[in-house]
């Protein structure tokens, strides 16, 4: 991500105040709930279909929370793609099952690592949910702990609470009557570490996320890869409001979004001293249909040729406002567009940016007189189908009037450029209520011990294996970390095994390779082919590639299909000898100087059929023979 067009503010002096919601994915066998693995799938191996529709209920309180009531407002048709692994707790027809003892045993190591109190006996709870991301409507959590900390380069960050829940279904796509959601995601255990409003820089929420990261990843438990670990950042100013944004996939993404998050508040606080200053407020929805009946604007004709029309709403004192930028290629503008685009709507025009998009400067002059709006105002509409156009230019002009207000507390979306969109009002405690078919549990911190943090990893891996820090580093914080350790207890070279794991692997995947397909198996193999000289290092990466290529050869199948089989003694000093002899003048003339550029050729002549230190023997002997 990047905001470089971001102006500077002065967090502390606007009083930015910040906290995160951790969300990683645990690499369980099973499910939280049900027996069903937790395996990716890839959607089109789908074997059936099933479809709901999803409404709010009420509380135990008889409440309903206002973010699911506006969700339920959407009409919209979920549709879910089960596989032949689905079980009947994920396709909702069945209830859940006890908790998984190994996520539970996982989240007590993370509950460890975090200095959380465990609680004496967790509670399953229901949290409504009707986005579709839930075939239930609701999403099944546990608080498992609170009143833990972390400890940053600009002071500690508590710990609010620890949860372990069940991940929601992946969505797949958007079509015209609702949403496809793939259910092998649905289920798969999943903690949230919540911290507490203790962050005060972009900075500082970057390096609590990477702290909380590094323990997640030092359990060895957790799932690795895109869209398997999400960071949630709440921020707030002094005289704005709480907002989360969810989805933010990288950790610069954290530090980009609380520095844009902070200049939206900013600009938009700027924005409400104006409009109070004018003595704005925002006027009727009319119908405004008569004003573009004969015009050439490509969308308006559109919506009124199929039967639609056009609403409006005057906007008095808003003149220049609603076009003023809040973020990068952002604007008020855009929010009022992004609350109408829940509704259906393609979006709004307005008069700060019209005449244009086919709307000439007599209809926006008709407009305004239709509207009743002078200069110093400004009007929105909505061209779509009647009741889209009704509901889309309500949202707006209930954004619009929250803007003389200054900043409205929602849950907004992360771009990928680091502004964000609005997403739904923030929930409150009406959505959360007992889960009656899953008994509570008593976790027992005792029975779980406690990992080994990857930066002392990264130290041991120095300090015992001569590792250089960078690869120590490399291979501690990667995916094998496991598999480096089985291999030194092997016998493997630690540095070779490392830079193979790490640097080779990183090399052929640049190059194509789909490593992704390699077992710890085939590294295992390899080495021991390396140890017993059966293969050259230099052969390494080509046997690698060819293994990803096609998992199911051995590893001495791979060495034959590459053409990288051993060769003997004598072969490697018959092709030393021709390299010198195609370059006797370069030898003749330097000596034992040439001996760096011709190791390289030889080496590509022999194309890793043979060690390099066999090579280099070979080489300085023939080379010692011809001066």
């Amino acid at each position: 991500m990047s905001t470089d067009a971001t102006p500077e503010y002065d967090h502390e002096e606007l009083g930015l105040v910040a906290g995160l919601e951790i969300h990683q994915q645990l690499d369980t066998a099973t499910k939280l709930f049900c027996d069903s693995p937790t395996v990716e799938r890839d959607p089109d191996e789908a074997d059936r279909e099933l479809t709901r529709r999803l409404h709010p209920t009420k509380s135990e309180l008889g409440e309903l929370d206002q973010a699911a009531v506006e969700e339920s407002r959407v009409d919209r048709e979920f549709t879910y793609l089960a596989y032949d692994t689905t079980c009947l707790v994920e396709e909702d027809d069945e209830p859940p099952r006890r908790v998984d003892d190994e996520a539970l045993s996982v989240a007590l190591q993370i509950a460890d690592l975090l200095d959380v109190s465990v609680v004496d006996q967790a509670h399953v709870m229901r949290k409504l949910v009707i986005d579709g991301s839930n075939t239930s409507g609701f999403q099944r959590s546990i608080l498992l702990g609170q009143g833990g900390e972390i400890e940053t380069s600009e002071g500690t960050v508590s710990i609010d609470d620890l949860m372990l829940e069940e991940e929601s279904a992946k969505r797949v796509e958007e079509t015209d009557d609702g949403v496809v959601y793939s259910l092998d995601r649905l289920g798969v255990p999943l903690v949230e570490i919540g911290t507490g409003p203790d962050v005060r820089s972009p900075e500082q929420a970057k390096e609590a996320a990477e702290r909380i990261g590094m323990l997640l990843r030092s359990t060895g438990a957790v799932k690795r890869g895109l869209g398997t670990i999400r960071q949630d950042v709440n921020v707030s100013i002094a005289e704005g409001a709480r907002v989360e944004v969810k989805g933010v996939q990288d950790l610069q993404g954290i530090e980009d979004i609380v520095r844009g998050e902070v200049g939206r508040q900013a600009e938009l606080l700027a924005i409400r001293d104006e409009l109070r200053d004018r003595d704005a407020v925002v006027g009727d929805v009319r119908d405004a249909t008569e004003v573009f009946s004969d015009t050439d604007s490509g969308v308006i004709r559109g919506a009124l040729d199929s039967g639609g029309k056009v609403t409006a709403v005057p906007l008095y004192g808003f003149d220049g406002l609603v076009g003023r930028e809040i973020q990068p290629d952002r604007r008020l503008g855009t929010e009022l567009s992004d609350h109408a685009k829940r509704h259906g709507a393609g979006g709004i025009f307005h008069t700060d940016e019209l005449p244009a998009y086919g709307v000439t400067e007599g209809e926006v002059e008709a407009l305004r007189e239709a509207v009743g709006a002078g200069e110093d105002d400004a009007v929105a509409i909505v061209a779509a189908d009647p009741e889209t156009a009704d509901l889309a230019i309500e949202a707006a002009a209930d954004r619009a009037a929250a803007a003389i207000e200054g900043v409205p507390e929602e849950t907004r979306g992360a771009n990928d450029d680091g502004t964000t969109r609005y997403l739904r009002p923030l929930p409150g405690a009406a959505r959360m209520y007992p889960e009656t078919d899953v008994p509570p549990v008593e976790p027992d911190p005792s029975d779980v011990d406690r990992p080994e943090l990857l930066d002392e990893k990264t130290d041991r891996y120095v300090e015992s294996f001569g590792l250089d820090r960078g690869l120590a580093e490399q291979v501690a914080f990667g995916r094998r970390f496991p598999l480096f350790e089985t291999a030194v207890e092997r016998g493997v070279d630690p540095t070779f095994a490392a830079s193979t794991l790490e640097s080779t692997t990183t090399e052929i995947r640049r190059d194509g390779a789909p490593v992704e397909n390699l077992t710890d198996d085939h590294f295992l193999a390899i080495f021991e082919l390396v140890e017993s000289d059966d293969l050259a290092k230099e052969g390494v990466p080509e046997v690698l590639a060819t293994l990803a290529e096609d998992p199911d050869l051995t590893a001495a199948e791979a060495v034959e299909a590459a053409g990288l089989s051993g060769v003997s003694d004598e072969a490697v000093r018959e092709a030393v000898r021709e390299v010198v002899d195609r370059n006797a003048d370069q030898v003749e003339a330097e000596g034992m100087g040439a001996f760096s550029g011709l190791m390289g050729e030889a080496m590509g002549a022999l194309r890793g059929k043979a060690d390099g230190e066999v090579v280099s023997d070979a080489l300085r002997e023939e080379i010692g023979k011809r001066t």
